[in-house]
């Protein structure tokens, strides 16, 4: 069996949640070793760090909310 057709320059909600996983995933371990290796060499962090840390802070707060609710969204369905 052929495999779906799809529209080129366009990528399904699966494949934009893997993209945006690993994207994700590079932002944070970046910003993380750059705070650790920071403190250990006991040097500021750059504003824009800190800008970017509390950017992914609001996304992780902001993906919990979102499948709590979808929880109880879908404990009440059914």
């Amino acid at each position: 069996m052929a495999a779906p057709a799809r529209s080129k320059g366009r990528l399904s909600g699966v494949e934009m949640l893997s993209v945006f996983a690993l994207l994700y995933g590079f932002v944070a371990m970046f910003v993380l070793s750059s705070l650790s290796r920071n403190r250990r060499e006991r040097r500021p962090d750059a504003p824009i760090l800190a800008l970017a840390g509390r950017g992914l802070m609001a996304a992780s707060v902001t993906g919990a909310a979102l499948a709590a609710s979808a929880a109880a969204w879908a404990s009440l369905v059914h």
